[in-house]
Formats: C-alpha cells, sequence, structure tokens
C-alpha cells in the first residue's frame, strides 16, 4: 500500500525552493531516458504525485501517450535523504482537477506559465522506495 507522509509533501513542495529540485525520468519512443527537472512536482493525494507541463508543445506530452511510466528522484544529500518514486502518467482533462494542480505549485512555477497553457499530468504511483522505505501497490 503506498501512502504519502505530510513529510513528503512538505518537502516535496518546497523542493525547489530549498535547493533540492526534483528530477524526473520518462521514456523516449526508442526506450532511452529522458531527465528532466521539475520544480512543479508535488504530492496530488495519498498515492499519487503531479506536476505542471508550461509548454503544451512539451516533448514529455508525446512521452507519455507512448509509454505512461516515469520515475521522480528527490535527493536532500544534507540529511542523506532519498526518495525514488515510481508510476504511471497520465495527462489531466478535467479542467478542475488541472486548476487545483496548478494552484498547488509553487509561486516561482506559476510565473513561467501565468496563462495557464501548460497541462496538469498526475502520475499514479505503483513504488516509493528509499532508505529503509519501500510501499508498493
Amino acid at each position: 500500500m503506498i501512502e504519502l507522509t505530510e513529510e513528503m509533501r512538505t518537502r516535496l513542495s518546497s523542493a525547489l525552493k530549498d535547493g533540492y529540485p526534483v528530477i524526473a525520468a520518462s521514456v523516449e519512443p526508442n526506450g532511452a531516458p529522458k531527465l528532466s527537472f521539475y520544480g512543479s512536482t508535488h504530492v496530488h493525494g495519498a498515492d499519487s504525485l503531479a506536476i505542471w507541463v508550461r509548454n503544451p508543445e512539451s516533448g514529455i506530452l508525446d512521452r507519455l501517450q507512448a509509454n505512461p511510466h516515469m520515475s521522480f528522484l528527490y535527493r536532500n544529500p544534507a540529511e542523506r535523504l532519498r526518495w525514488v518514486f515510481d508510476g504511471r502518467a497520465r495527462v489531466v482533462d478535467d479542467p478542475q482537477e488541472a486548476a487545483a494542480i496548478y494552484d498547488a505549485i509553487p509561486d516561482f512555477e506559476k510565473t513561467t506559465d501565468p496563462e495557464r497553457k501548460g497541462r496538469a499530468v498526475v502520475i499514479d504511483l505503483d513504488k516509493v522506495s528509499g532508505r529503509d522505505l519501500l510501499m508498493e501497490r
């Protein structure tokens, strides 16, 4: 069972400001991994994350259609803390859910897409791991 903690919620929501941006991996059509920073990464539900993809023409949206698997890394070396979140991503079509995701991202990320032209993505988690931590669906 996956039940994201309040500590995860707090640390992910401030990761960019704290200097520990979340790194996300998606899969290219040829099977190669593609790494990107996502300062908008946050806990969306008990067993899901969300990101805001500010460019609606972004390659990640095409990659997710072909292969929805994503992995996220949060690492705070000063505290020797590391979490890996693995799951399946889906683009959000519901306007209310998309607005809630946008509203939850850090203010700095909002300034990069003030007209909300981007797309919301939810990642339904299958596994969360870290030091002495393993949660699976």
